[in-house]
């Protein structure tokens, strides 16, 4: 039987003569006598069956809520939102998906506060389920643990793995008719082939690594496949970790702290993970009110080289990587390196050098992991970009293939269908830099990814002959010579807002500088004649996000701007 403290935020809500109607309430969805003395531990599930991402978390939920029930907790089972990032890509639903990070954290927390739950365990699959759960369990700041859905198995075609982005190069293929309608529904056939998120180091298991590495989820379950006997059991290890963390008094802010953040960044990097990150891990410190700012990923990325050969930009899968040993191996690597803060508590109770003692090393013989002599790149592949084009920073997603600096003349256009209709109607050509502006979380509202056009560049054959800015973001499955966050955004008043066809840009991954080459009176000119376009949606969940959102260089979170 648990202690009162145990039950801080439930026994208000069961105990005494007057919450007899609470009780009364409780027993018809399954409570009995002996259960109102037990912790309530909140299972949060992101099932849905619109996404591939998702469709199993109903199950994983149970083995979640199995492993709290063994503990000795009263496991209570409810919903969250999801959204399908690879269905509404290049459309305008898109706008909906980093908006629903908000809703996700806004109802998780409105559902625990609500109901006094003692402890969260949150399972997420596609991309913003997972900062939304995080940004709700340190609001919170009541006992929990995160759990990652796990990653899709890659489909197969012609003996060469494929993935939901090998779908949308393949669009770009067929507009510059390098293969035909046959065989392009042959690659969307066969790209998907069952449960799990996307199967590279795109977003979702960009953000499942970060949060194992942040101490939020137990360890080695960013890596497990969703199909594995070892994401079951991880559920139920994880609804059994919940009231081993109620029983020790350790809160999510007693993790998130900003060393944890910067094991995150760490192991991002290393991964060659997503510019999404940084995006969600602002959004998460800040809920934890922890100081984080885009010039920690510079800071850091100075000294952190990229060592895993994973897609985009590399050869390997998730489930390659999964097959070694996953994440675990590489934070071994960079905890003895000096990289990685090993006094960092987690979910386990224990240190994160406690729960690495024993790790293992990945294989010799293997390519998928580099070792600190012969990394993928020196530094980060994640380049924060200043200048007179973004005062407030930019984001790169530059693995160096593409080269360190691109000079070229823009080809603007005001939203991303018409970027897109653009490169696939073969008005971009070598030696320009695509433009695309008011995508930003005011100016679109909701700040799109643009795996579309990305996509169809390198569809086109066009990778390392054209770049691409804009104020949205991008697809963890993007790469190429790509900046995306430009700040401040178009709607904002940004620079970006002022660019014409034909002006020259540079951009230097070295120095990291992003700049229109005008002079200073013009572009002081030009902004001053500048206004910005009307709010593009005036009523609604869009609306309310445009009117709240903070920037993207502030993690686009919607109670920043809130009186103190």
């Amino acid at each position: 039987m648990s202690t009162k403290e145990q039950r801080e935020h439930s026994a208000p809500v069961v105990e005494g003569y007057e919450r007899a109607a609470s009780r009364a309430m409780l027993r018809a969805v399954g409570f009995g006598d002996e259960d109102f003395a037990k912790p309530q531990i909140g299972i949060a599930s992101t099932w849905s069956d619109l996404t591939p991402c998702n469709m199993h978390i109903g199950e994983l939920a149970k083995h979640a809520a199995g492993g709290t029930e063994a503990a000795g907790g009263k496991p209570i089972g409810f919903g969250t939102i999801t959204v399908s990032d690879g269905i509404s890509m290049g459309t305008k639903g898109m706008r909906y998906s980093l908006v629903s990070r908000e809703v996700i954290a806004d109802s998780i927390e409105t559902v625990a506060g609500a109901e006094g739950f003692d402890g969260i365990v949150a399972i997420g699959g596609c991309d913003k389920n997972m900062p939304g759960c995080l940004i709700a369990m340190a609001r919170l700041n009541r006992p929990s643990v995160f759990v990652y859905g796990g990653s899709i198995l890659p489909g197969l075609h012609k003996d060469k793995p494929v993935d939901i982005v090998s779908v949308f190069e393949a669009v770009g293929q067929r507009a510059q008719g390098t293969i035909d309608d046959e065989e392009l529904k042959a690659v969307e056939s066969c790209a998907i082939p069952g449960p799990g998120s996307c199967g590279g180091m795109y977003t979702a298991n960009t953000m499942a690594s970060a949060i194992e590495a942040m101490g939020m989820s137990l360890p080695n379950s960013s890596a497990q496949l969703a199909v594995s006997k070892d994401k079951r059991l991880d559920c139920e290890n994880a609804g059994k970790a919940v009231l081993n963390l109620l029983e020790k008094g350790i809160r999510p802010r007693d993790i998130l702290t900003h060393k944890a953040l910067e094991n995150a960044i760490t192991v991002v990097i290393a991964l060659g993970g997503s510019t999404n990150a940084v995006l969600h891990l602002l959004a998460i410190a800040h809920a934890a009110e922890v100081e984080l700012s885009i010039d920690d990923f510079a800071r850091i990325g100075k000294k952190v080289p990229v060592l895993c050969d994973l897609k985009p930009s590399g050869k390997y899968h998730m489930a390659h990587f999964s097959r070694l040993g996953g994440v675990t191996p590489l934070m071994k690597m960079l905890l003895d390196e000096g990289l990685l803060h090993g006094d960092c508590l987690t979910c386990t109770g224990k240190t994160m050098a406690e729960n690495l003692a024993d790790e293992k090393p990945y294989p010799e013989d293997q390519d998928v992991v580099h070792s600190f002599s012969d990394p993928i790149k020196a530094d980060s592949h994640l380049r924060i970009l200043r200048g007179n084009l973004a005062p407030g920073g930019a984001v790169a997603k530059i693995s160096g293939k593409e080269g360190l600096s691109f000079t070229g003349k823009a080809v603007v256009y005001e939203s991303e269908e018409d970027a897109q209709k653009g490169i696939l109607d073969k008005e971009v050509e070598a030696g320009h830099v695509i433009v695309i502006r008011n995508e930003g979380p005011v100016g679109g509202p909701g700040m799109r990814e643009m795996l579309g056009p990305t996509s169809a560049i390198m569809g086109r054959g066009l990778g390392k002959e054209v770049a691409l800015i804009t104020d949205g973001r991008f697809s963890g499955g993007s790469h190429g010579f790509v900046i995306g966050h430009v700040t401040p955004e178009a709607a904002a008043g940004g620079p970006i807002g002022i660019l014409r066809d034909g002006d020259e840009i540079t951009i230097d991954a070295a120095t990291n500088e992003i700049n229109v080459n005008i002079s200073d009176e013009e572009l002081e000119e030009r902004l001053r004649a500048y206004t910005p376009p009307p709010p593009a949606e005036t009523r609604g969940v869009l609306a309310k996000f445009a009117a709240t959102a903070s920037s993207a260089s502030e993690g686009a979170v919607t109670d920043k701007r809130l009186p103190r």
